[in-house]
């Protein structure tokens, strides 16, 4: 098991850190929005603060929704430092993005994930990993630990290689 915060606080991430137990970060847009980063020369500028903090992998969510601009946004995100991992949403051009990036050896976080069927289509496209949002099943009454589990069992049954980053746990 992999622990990862989802923040884009520098604060909580150094605090994180320091326990000693911290794998990486995820983020995205809001989050950064809610430290007040904003612009896009910022907004890069920060990831590379949050690289610089962490040893494990750090999750940059693109703002595209069209295939194109994930592709062109995930290409600049990747180039800004080793430890990036392209956050994609669970879309029909999310999982076209994860599979292109996938091919050219990219790691990928595929976002947004509802159900285990989605989570297949991103382990199938090559995602390096799938972040089921467990927080918001279970707001609707879903168990959201047995989607996990069922994930895992697909995953296991097939040896895909995708892990899975349990997301919006409360």
């Amino acid at each position: 098991m992999k622990f990862f915060i989802d923040t884009a606080n520098l604060a909580q991430i150094k605090e994180a850190q320091a326990l000693g137990v911290l794998d990486g970060v995820t983020t995205n847009p809001s989050l950064m929005a809610k430290e007040g980063i904003t612009g896009k020369n910022n907004i890069l500028k920060h990831y590379v603060d949050i690289c610089n903090l962490v040893d494990g992998d750090v999750s940059a969510e693109v703002n595209a929704m069209d295939f194109e601009g994930m592709v062109r946004e995930g290409e600049e995100l990747v180039d800004l430092h080793a430890q990036i991992v392209v956050k994609l949403p669970m879309t029909k051009e999310g999982v076209m993005a994860a599979k292109y990036f996938s091919d050219k050896g990219v790691r990928t976080n595929v976002t947004l994930v509802f159900s285990a069927g989605q989570a297949l289509l991103a382990a199938k496209a090559g995602a390096t990993y799938v972040s089921p949002f467990i927080g918001r099943l279970d707001d609707i009454s879903t168990d959201g630990l047995a989607l996990i589990e069922e994930i895992r069992l697909i995953y296991d049954n097939y040896g895909y290689e995708t892990q899975i980053l349990a997301a919006s746990v409360r």
